[in-house]
């Protein structure tokens, strides 16, 4: 290769890794009450799920959504997750039971909002952690 297409290349690799790396970095772990501030981002925010709301209506080929409220319930909740029941949706009861009093953890990126939010559409998104004794 001529010193020209070295060049070029290099500089091309070079300004691809930072996004490389960006993509398989874990992303950071927030409270409720930062999530705000992070609105636009993904992170992972954790907290204790205090209360629940099933909505009136679903969603096709979803059911009807959960929200969950971390740390603080309505009327005045700091942040929210938004998923679905079992895997055909049908079910909203059993993501209900599966999170209400449970300490989780939510990745995905936040909705700003009037209360900030993640869209959990894939459950995986939401880990349980372990109770402290």
């Amino acid at each position: 290769m001529t010193t020209g297409k070295t060049l070029i290349m290099t500089m091309c690799i070079a300004g691809l890794l930072p996004l490389a790396s960006a993509q398989s970095a874990t992303p950071p772990r927030i409270t409720s009450a930062e999530a705000k501030t992070h609105a636009g981002e993904t992170v992972t925010v954790c907290g204790k799920v205090v209360d629940n709301r099933v909505s009136r209506y679903g969603l096709a080929g979803h059911g009807k959504p959960v929200t969950f409220h971390l740390d603080q319930p309505e009327p005045h909740p700091a942040f929210s997750f938004v998923t679905f029941g079992s895997e055909s949706g049908a079910n909203p009861g059993e993501a209900q039971a599966a999170y209400q009093g449970k300490t989780v953890c939510v990745t995905g990126k936040i909705t700003a909002a009037a209360v900030p939010y993640i869209m959990a559409t894939d459950r995986s998104q939401i880990k349980i952690q372990p109770e402290d004794k």
